[in-house]
C-alpha cells in the first residue's frame, strides 16, 4: 500500500543527500517535497501541513553529529513524526466483564465479519474462551459467512437466523456466554453502503443493551479520505475505542492510516493484511513508520514466525536436517507453514531494504501452488527418497501436478542443491572440523 509513498519520499530524501549541513534552503525544500508526496498519498492536508512544518523546526532546531550525514538525520526526524502522527504507541484492546463484550462496527464491506474471525482466532490462541455473535440481520449470508469462519478456527458463533431483532440477538449471546463459561462475546453488527440513520440507531441500541468494554471501528483503508470522514461521523455516535484498518495489502495510497489517528484521536489498534486468519496484526507506530521509510519490520516478522511455527515441529525438522534425512514431506510441511505467516509479499516488504526492491515481482501466496502440486503428485516412496524419481516417474508426476518435466526438473534440482548444502553445514559443525575450517 505504501510503496508510492515512500518512493516519493525516498526521493524528497536526495535533496539532502551530500550534503554537510542542513540550512534553511534545503529543509525548506525537503519538508515541501516531503508535504506534496503525504498529500499524493491521500493524506488530509491539514494534517500533512502540521507534520510538515514540526519536521522542518526539528531538522533546524537539531544538531547534526559529526558521525550522521543530515539526511540521515532528517529520515530520522521524519519517522519520529510519522510515529506520533500514527498514535506513538500501541494500544492494546480492553477486556472487562463477565463476559467481555466487543462490539465491531462499521460499513458493509469494510471487512468487519472477516475481522471478527481473525479477532476471535487471536484471542482463542491466547488461550481466551471466546463466543462470536451473529448480529448482522440484513446482510444476505453474513451470518453463514460467520459460521463457517467459526467452523475454521474452532469458535462458536450465536445466532438467531429467524430474528429481525439484533439487539436481542447480542444480548441472548451474552446470556449463553455465561451459561456455557464463554468470557469474551465478539459481535458483529450489520453495516450498510454509507452511514445512514437507521444503521446508527441500531449499533447505537446494541452498545446501550450489552454496554461493551471494547467499541472497535473497523474501516477500509483502501476507502482513502472517505474512511476518514467516515470514522469521524461514528465516533460522534459511538464514542468507539478503537480503529482497525483492513486490507492494507491493497494498492490505494494509503492516507487513512496515516491521517485517522489526527482526525477522530483514537488510536489503530489492529490493522488487517489479508484473507487469513493468520493476517491480523496488533498495530504499532514506530514498526508502521519504519516500514513506510523502507526500513523494513523485523520485530513484527519475527512474531509472525513465533504464532505460525509450532516448537516441536522446528525441533524435528531440525533433527532431521541434522541426519541428512530432510524429505519431500518435510519440504511441504514448511511451505504451509510459511503461508499461514501471511502474504509473501508483505512479508518480504518487513525485510530492511526489500520493500522497494520486490516492489515490481509479482509474489504471492499461490506462487507454491506448482510446487505443492509437484510433491503432491509423488508417491510416499518418492517424497522420502527423490532419488526413485526416474524419467518415466517424472512424466508421470508432471502430468498429474499440470505442470510441465521441466518444472519437475527445476524442482528436484533445487531440492538436491538444499539437501547437499545441509550436509555441507552439518559436516563443518561436525568435532573437528570447524576448526580446521577456520585455520583455512
Amino acid at each position: 500500500m505504501f510503496e508510492s509513498l515512500q518512493d516519493k519520499l525516498n526521493g524528497a530524501f536526495r535533496t539532502l543527500k551530500g550534503k554537510d549541513r542542513i540550512s534553511d534552503i534545503n529543509v525548506a525544500a525537503t519538508t515541501k517535497e516531503v508535504r506534496r508526496a503525504l498529500v499524493d498519498a491521500d493524506v488530509n492536508f491539514k494534517v500533512a501541513k502540521d507534520i510538515t512544518d514540526r519536521i522542518r523546526e526539528k531538522a533546524l532546531d537539531r544538531k547534526i553529529l559529526i558521525s550522521v550525514e543530515p539526511g540521515q538525520m532528517f529520515v530520522k526526524i521524519v519517522q519520529e513524526e510519522l510515529t506520533e502522527l500514527m498514535g506513538g504507541q500501541a494500544e492494546s484492546i480492553n477486556i472487562k466483564g463477565d463476559p467481555a463484550v466487543i462490539l465491531i462496527a462499521g460499513l458493509q464491506g469494510s471487512g468487519k465479519t472477516t475481522f471478527s474471525g481473525k479477532l476471535a482466532s487471536l484471542l482463542k490462541k491466547q488461550g481466551r474462551q471466546v463466543l462470536l455473535a451473529a448480529c448482522d440481520i440484513y446482510r444476505p449470508a453474513a451470518i453463514d459467512q460467520l459460521k463457517v469462519l467459526g467452523e475454521q478456527i474452532g469458535v462458536e458463533v450465536y445466532a438467531e437466523p429467524d430474528s429481525k431483532d439484533a439487539v436481542s440477538i447480542a444480548q441472548n449471546a451474552i446470556a449463553h456466554a455465561r451459561k456455557i463459561g464463554k468470557k469474551i462475546v465478539i459481535v458483529d453488527t450489520a453495516g450498510r453502503l454509507a452511514v445512514d440513520e437507521v444503521m446508527m440507531k441500531e449499533v447505537e441500541d446494541i452498545k446501550s443493551a450489552v454496554k461493551p468494554s471494547e467499541i472497535l471501528f473497523v474501516v477500509d483503508s483502501m476507502t482513502g479520505q472517505d474512511a476518514v470522514n467516515t470514522a469521524r461521523t461514528f465516533n460522534q455516535r459511538l464514542n468507539f475505542d478503537g480503529v482497525v484498518l483492513t486490507k492494507l495489502d491493497g494498492d490505494s495510497r494509503g492516507g487513512a492510516a496515516l491521517s485517522i489517528r489526527q482526525v477522530v484521536e483514537k488510536p489503530i489498534k489492529y490493522i488487517s493484511t489479508g484473507e487469513k486468519m493468520e493476517a491480523l496484526d496488533s498495530f504499532y507506530p514506530d514498526r508502521m513508520a519504519s516500514r513506510i521509510l523502507g526500513m523494513g519490520d523485523v520485530i513484527s516478522l519475527v512474531e509472525r514466525a513465533q504464532q505460525a511455527f509450532d516448537e516441536d515441529e522446528a525441533k524435528r525438522i531440525n533433527a532431521k536436517m541434522r541426519q541428512n534425512k530432510f524429505d519431500f514431506d518435510d519440504f511441504l510441511g514448511q511451505l504451509q507453514q510459511i503461508k499461514k505467516m501471511g502474504n509473501v509479499k508483505d512479508l518480504i516488504g518487513m525485510i530492511p531494504g526489500m520493500g522497494s526492491a520486490m516492489k515490481d515481482l509479482d509474489i504471492d501466496n499461490d506462487s507454491f501452488k506448482p510446487i505443492e502440486a509437484i510433491i503432491q503428485s509423488m508417491t510416499k516412496k518418492e517424497r522420502e527418497n527423490p532419488d526413485l524419481i526416474d524419467g518415466s516417474r517424472k512424466r508421470r508426476i508432471a502430468g498429474g501436478s499440470g505442470t510441465s518435466i521441466q518444472q519437475v526438473n527445476n524442482l528436484l534440482k533445487q531440492f538436491d542443491e538444499m539437501r547437499r548444502m545441509m550436509k555441507k553445514m552439518n559436516t563443518m559443525q561436525a568435532p573437528g572440523q570447524m576448526k580446521k575450517a577456520l585455520r583455512r
